[in-house]
């Protein structure tokens, strides 16, 4: 025989219900817009004081052909178009031999400066480090966290042996979810890694996501011994 709720009971289910399928499809969106916003004032923000300059007397000298330029979300606009450009003009200069010896002569100044030195040096060997592969390690490999049994991702920056007992360590950073720019490090012994064969696109994308993306199939493991 079949029962029915009551009729309070059945509103509140079909309440509850509708608000976690609601909160399930808006999440993603909510995610893509914080990242996205995050960017967003990042990249305005570097420009913003000499764009919103520059607008704000535009707009003094024409008020009626440009006086929408005193709009703040214009100013921002402007300011992340400027971004982009000097960022797009930089990295095209940094492939010609004149921008090579600029950016070595900009070097050259920064390693005279001690903490500047420290965080520009520490910043840009990180990058260079993500861009290659490491000698003795794969570089997006899984790690025992928080305990053995749990595995978590972890990106190798470097593989280095320790004196004392003559073991090779790597020092893995471990992105956090759903911002891959905030981690911590772990040293590992390079014999406690779990290699794997996904790519740092698809590490990014697998961290980013919670897990929902990832390469299919998945493989990752050291290949047991023949017996």
């Amino acid at each position: 025989m079949k029962t029915t709720a009551p009729p309070g009971l059945a509103r509140r289910m079909h309440l509850q219900r509708y608000l976690i399928t609601g909160l399930l499809t808006l999440l993603p969106l909510w995610l893509t817009w914080v990242v996205f916003e995050f960017l967003f004032r990042l990249l305005s923000g570097l420009s913003a004081p000499w764009t919103g300059a520059v607008a704000g007397r535009l707009s003094s000298a024409f008020p009626t052909a440009m006086g929408w330029l005193d709009e703040p979300w214009v100013q921002s606009l402007f300011a992340l178009l400027a971004t982009l450009v000097v960022i797009y003009l930089v990295g095209l200069l940094a492939t010609r031999v004149f921008g090579q010896r600029l950016l070595a002569a900009v070097d050259g100044l920064i390693a005279r400066i001690p903490l500047a030195q420290t965080i520009y040096g520490g910043a840009k060997k990180l990058l260079e480090m993500v861009q290659t592969k490491p000698d003795g390690a794969q570089r997006v490999v899984l790690i025992d966290f928080p305990h053995a049994g749990m595995k978590t991702v972890g990106l190798v920056t470097r593989v280095f042996r320790n004196t004392v007992d003559g073991r090779e360590y790597a020092a893995v950073y471990v992105p956090t979810t759903p911002n891959p720019t905030s981690g911590y490090l772990e040293v590992v012994p390079v014999e406690s890694l779990t290699p794997t064969d996904w790519t740092m696109d698809q590490a990014m994308a697998f961290i980013i996501s919670g897990g929902a993306i990832a390469p299919d199939p998945v493989s990752f493991g050291r290949a047991r011994d023949p017996a």
